[in-house]
């Protein structure tokens, strides 16, 4: 039974930059019934995020700290929680629970866990990813609920860990900010990009999970037989300038057009024709689903997420992982074939808007908040 009063939900992640997570959140406290819940955001550094929050008048508040299990934040986080009087914490990430999972559970705050993708992977050395396996079998096992954000990544967890539970819920996005009706800057023109080219996007983190260097040297690739194509690459990380002095030494540098992270995707996704996302491992990329709702043909990788969402051929175009020559020969299919790509974008669109919208994923996390409040007072009745 919910209370009279808001029940007072912290969402807590790792990072104020935006990325599929820090969006997701955003779209979550967004969305959230506020005549039953009051969101408060806490991430462990600054960043875009905290301006979106700033705007959307949302409580919220940066504690610094880059690692995980950080014993030396956790009395602030401790003291954060008991001033703010939090009813419920919704850690959105590893390090975010980790950072959270102690000082919750000294205040009896039940907690709930979303994995945004599992910070294993197969491309680590068997120590740390024998650590990260540890790490969120303990985080999982000890949490009041646990959302994975796609099938696949229930799967993974369930390969891994014994006993592993979870509620699948998968993201969703605002179909009425990421509409190609509301789109009325011209990006192109900003930036320098013939109208007649076929234009390719990569917006994302520049992180080795993304793999921006594979998609750099894709596109080389690429120019060697098309020439009226541009890549756009928009984001920040620390591959950033590895990317771009890549790309320099390709010879590619003026087919290439950097940006940094900007606020205004869904104008820049309007602008793109194929939207690649070569990731080594994903959660549920909300990135590609603003991609599919632009109108964008989309190439991926066939990792978790990434690989419920596409169907190969029908909506989207799959590859391999880490290579460079798949990823080639899609680009250019994919720009050679105008029917191709336009079949693609039309059921791409079709696909986020009967299974991927904002307003089915808030009403789902909604029920799981009200299970945990109820279970809660059943425990102190």
């Amino acid at each position: 039974m919910l209370p009279q009063r808001k029940i007072r939900v912290l969402q807590t992640i790792r990072q104020g930059l935006i990325g599929g997570g820090e969006t997701h959140v955003l779209s979550l406290v967004g969305e959230l019934d506020r005549s039953r819940y009051e969101p408060v955001v806490l991430s462990f550094t600054g960043g875009p995020m905290i301006e979106q929050l700033r705007k959307m008048e949302v409580e919220h508040y940066v504690i610094p700290s880059l690692k995980a299990f950080d014993l030396g934040q956790w009395k602030k986080v401790k003291a954060l929680l008991a001033e703010k009087k939090i009813d419920m914490v919704h850690a959105h990430g590893s390090r975010a629970a980790s950072n959270l999972f102690f000082p919750a559970r000294s205040l009896k705050i039940p907690m709930l866990y979303t994995i945004h993708g599992w910070s294993f992977h197969d491309d680590q050395s068997f120590p740390v990813k024998w650590a990260r396996v540890m790490s969120e079998r303990f985080l999982t096992a000890n949490m009041q609920r646990n959302i994975a954000v796609s099938a696949s990544n229930f799967q993974t967890g369930r390969a891994h860990f014994r006993n592993f539970r979870a509620t699948v819920i998968n993201n969703g996005i605002d179909l009425q900010k990421f509409s190609a009706a509301g789109v009325r800057h011209n990006i192109r023109q900003e930036l320098g990009i013939p109208a007649e080219n076929i234009l390719v996007g990569f917006i994302a983190r520049m992180t080795a999970q993304k793999d921006p260097l594979t998609m750099l040297r894709a596109f080389a690739q690429v120019l060697d037989s098309r020439q009226n194509i541009t890549l756009l690459m928009v984001g920040e990380g620390e591959l950033a300038a590895e990317a771009q002095q890549l790309a320099a030494e390709l010879g590619i540098a003026g087919r290439v057009v950097f940006q940094p992270f900007r606020q205004d995707v869904p104008e820049l996704l309007a602008a793109t024709d194929i939207y690649c996302l070569p990731s080594l491992w994903e959660g549920l990329p909300i990135g590609l689903l603003e991609a599919m709702a632009m109108h964008n043909a989309v190439i991926v990788t066939q990792v978790d997420g990434s690989k419920e969402i596409i169907r190969h051929g029908q909506n989207g175009w799959m590859i391999t992982p880490g290579n460079k020559h798949e990823l080639a020969a899609a680009i250019t299919a994919l720009a050679d074939d105008a029917a191709l790509r336009q079949t693609l974008q039309q059921a791409a669109l079709e696909t986020v808007r009967n299974g991927f919208n904002v307003a089915g994923m808030a009403r789902q996390v909604e029920q799981v908040y009200a299970d945990i409040w109820t279970a809660k007072n059943k425990v102190h009745a």
